[in-house]
């Protein structure tokens, strides 16, 4: 998957965010932070993140960006990026 989602249990920007994704019809992986230890590692300690969601997306032209929280603008970025159209 191009586009990874960190979430936590009970997150309403995570939830937004899937919401956002899902009526997009764009594909992404869900990881749970608080059941995979190495993926929170990851989100803290390599990407500097303290809160959920944290979306971690690869666009088409193989460019890395990052960010947490839901950010509709970014999202609709990474959607259209993507070929879809954002809901």
């Amino acid at each position: 998957m191009a586009l990874t989602l960190y979430t936590t249990p009970a997150c309403t920007q995570c939830a937004l965010t899937r919401r956002v994704l899902d009526r997009a019809g764009t594909p992404y992986t869900t990881v749970d932070l608080s059941v995979d230890l190495d993926a929170l590692r990851l989100v803290t300690r390599t990407l500097g993140y303290r809160s959920a969601p944290v979306v971690y997306a690869v666009y088409p032209n193989g460019q890395v960006k990052h960010w947490s929280g839901f950010q509709p603008a970014k999202l609709e970025a990474y959607v259209t990026a993507m070929g879809g159209a954002a809901a």
